[in-house]
C-alpha cells in the first residue's frame, strides 16, 4: 500500500508492561491533522516485530494487527510469553514504511526477589503553555517505565496571548492549539494528533512502556462522575465523556479490557514489581461525587464532611482495601491524580487572611479521605504519587487532621508545561509552608519526578526545568528526598 506521506507521523509507544509482555500502539496517520488521519474508510493490517536487540536481529515476536476506522486506525498489540525484567525492542511495518523503534521493559516476575526499580512520573502538558523539554530529559534516563497521572490532553483554548500567572507574571501562548474547546470524537482525536506530533513527546513514548491514567482535561476541567462544572445536564455531558474516553484509549497504549463501554472505562488496575512493589493505579475520577463548596479554591463549607462523599467509589475503595491487605510487595504505590495533603493555603485579602482548600483534591472529601489513611494505618511502606498541581510538593499523610503519626508519603510532582516557566517559589511560599507542618517541600517550576526504590529506601528526585517558554530549557535536580519503608517520613538527601 501507498500513502501520500509516511503513515507514522505519530510515532510508536508501549504500555501496562507485566512480567510476561506489554502493550505496543501505533497510529496510522499519513496526513495526523486530517480528520480521518488521512487514511481511508477500511481496514488496513500493519505488520509488527519485537526483537531481543535494537538491529532486530534476534527477532523473538512478529504477527500482523488490523487497523481499523471505528479506533482511528490505532492498533494495539498485547504481547505476552517474553522473558521477564529484560528490555525489548518493537516497530511497526506496512509496504515497504517502516515505523521508528521502540524499547520496553518487562517487569520482574510477580514474587521475584528484586533489588531496584526507577522510574519517572509526570503529566499536565498543556500545548498553549510551554515545550516539553523535560520529556527531553526523561527519554535520557534509563527507566523501567514512566507513570503518567493524567492531563495529557488540555480541552480549551486560550482567547488571549497570555494570561495571569500565580506568580503575578504573564503566561503567554507559546504554540496554539489547532481548534477550539472540544466536544466530538472528531475533536478530541485532532488534539491528541496535535499533541502527539511533538517530538520530545514521541521520544520519551519510544523510550519505556508508560503506565497512563487520566485526570480532568481529557474530558473537561474539574469534572467528576456525571458532572460538569461548566452546568452542562448529565446526560449531554455524558455524550462528550463518552467521545473523550474513546479518544483516550485510541491514542495510549492501554490492554483491551480498557475499550469504553459507552462514557465508561476501567482504569483502576494494579501491577506487581517482583516482590519490590505493588503499584495500584487509581481512578479519581469517574466515581467521584460532586465537588463541595462551590468552587476549588475557597474556605471550607459544611459539605466537605459529608460522610457520603466518595472519591474512588465503594467498588474501586473495597478492591483497593482488599489489595492492600495482600501485602504481596515490599512497598505499596498509590499512583493517582489529585493531591492527598489536606493543605491550608489561607490568601491575603482586605480583612485578612482567608481560609482556602483546594476542594479538586482529596480536601474536599474528608470522609473518604479518612477512611482511606486509616486503613493505610500498620503498613509504614505506602507512597502516594500525584499530580494536577503545577507545582512541586513532598509532604507526610496522617488521618484526622493531619498532626497524627504519618501512615504515608505523598511526592506531587509538577507539570510537563501547565502554569508555564514558573519560578522556583511562588508568592505564598512561606504562608503555606509556615501553615502546613506536614509540608517539607514545595515549589513552583516545571518538570517530573525521578523515583528509585531499593527494599529499604525510596529516593525521589525533583527534577525541574529552568524554562519552557522557549527553547533552551536546562534541566536539572532541585531537591531530594528520601523515606525508609516501615517508617513513612521524609528526609532531604
Amino acid at each position: 500500500m501507498l500513502f501520500r506521506d509516511y503513515p507514522f507521523r505519530l510515532g510508536v509507544a508501549a504500555g501496562e508492561p507485566a512480567a510476561d509482555g506489554f502493550v505496543i500502539w501505533t497510529r496510522l496517520a499519513p496526513d495526523p491533522l486530517d480528520r480521518h488521519g488521512g487514511m481511508p474508510m477500511a481496514k488496513v493490517d500493519v505488520d509488527w516485530e519485537v526483537a531481543a536487540d535494537d538491529g532486530f536481529k534476534q527477532i523473538v515476536q512478529k504477527g500482523t494487527a488490523a487497523t481499523r476506522p471505528e479506533i482511528g486506525h490505532s492498533v494495539h498489540v498485547e504481547l505476552a510469553g517474553l522473558q521477564p525484567a529484560r528490555p525489548y525492542f518493537y516497530r511497526f511495518k506496512i509496504g515497504r514504511e517502516v515505523s521508528p523503534i521502540g524499547r520496553a521493559k518487562t517487569l520482574p516476575a510477580i514474587g521475584a526477589r528484586t533489588d531496584r526499580m526507577r522510574f519517572a512520573v509526570a503529566g499536565c502538558q498543556a500545548w498553549e503553555d510551554g515545550l516539553y523539554t523535560a520529556y527531553a530529559d526523561i527519554a535520557d534516563q534509563e527507566i523501567d517505565f514512566l507513570y503518567h497521572y493524567g492531563d495529557y490532553i488540555y480541552e480549551g483554548r486560550r482567547k488571549l496571548m497570555s494570561k495571569p500567572g500565580h506568580d503575578g507574571r504573564s503566561i503567554p501562548v507559546v504554540r496554539d492549539h489547532l481548534s477550539d474547546e472540544l466536544y466530538s470524537l472528531d475533536d478530541y482525536r485532532l488534539r491528541y494528533a496535535q499533541y502527539r506530533m511533538d517530538p520530545n513527546l514521541q521520544a520519551a513514548h519510544r523510550a519505556a512502556a508508560w503506565f497512563a491514567t487520566f485526570d480532568d482535561h481529557e474530558v473537561s476541567n474539574d469534572w467528576v462522575g456525571d458532572h460538569s462544572a461548566q452546568g452542562t445536564p448529565p446526560e449531554l455531558f455524558l455524550l462528550r465523556r463518552q467521545a473523550a474516553f474513546q479518544a483516550y484509549y485510541e491514542y495510549m497504549p492501554l490492554r483491551r479490557a480498557s475499550i469504553p463501554m459507552g462514557a465508561s472505562i476501567q482504569a483502576y488496575r494494579r501491577a506487581r514489581f517482583g516482590d519490590l512493589a505493588d503499584i495500584h493505579l487509581l481512578d479519581t475520577r469517574q466515581f467521584r461525587t460532586s465537588r463541595p463548596c462551590g468552587a476549588n479554591f475557597t474556605a471550607e463549607c459544611d459539605d466537605v464532611r459529608d460522610p457520603k462523599a466518595q472519591v474512588l467509589g465503594s467498588a474501586q475503595e473495597a478492591w483497593l482495601t482488599s489489595e492492600l491487605r495482600q501485602k504481596a510487595g515490599r512497598w505499596n504505590v498509590l499512583a493517582q491524580q489529585v493531591m492527598m495533603m489536606n493543605l491550608a493555603r489561607d490568601r491575603d485579602g482586605a480583612a485578612g487572611p482567608k481560609p482556602t482548600r483546594n476542594f479538586d483534591s482529596w480536601a474536599g472529601y474528608l470522609a473518604p479521605r479518612d477512611r482511606l489513611l486509616r486503613n493505610l494505618e500498620g503498613l509504614g511502606n505506602v507512597v502516594v504519587l500525584t499530580g494536577d498541581e503545577h507545582q512541586n510538593f513532598a509532604g507526610e499523610l496522617a488521618p484526622g487532621d493531619g498532626t497524627g503519626k504519618p501512615v504515608a508519603v505523598e511526592f506531587v510532582s509538577t507539570s510537563i508545561s501547565s502554569g508555564g516557566s514558573g519560578s522556583d517559589e511562588r508568592y505564598d511560599q512561606a504562608q503555606v509552608m509556615a501553615a502546613n507542618p506536614m509540608l517539607k517541600f514545595k515549589q513552583d517550576q516545571r518538570g517530573y519526578l525521578l523515583c528509585d526504590v531499593a527494599p529499604d529506601l525510596w529516593t525521589s528526585r525533583f527534577r525541574t526545568v529552568d524554562k519552557v517558554h522557549e527553547p533552551g530549557g536546562v534541566v536539572s535536580t532541585r531537591a531530594t528526598f528520601a523515606v525508609e519503608c516501615g517508617n513513612p517520613k521524609l528526609v532531604s538527601a
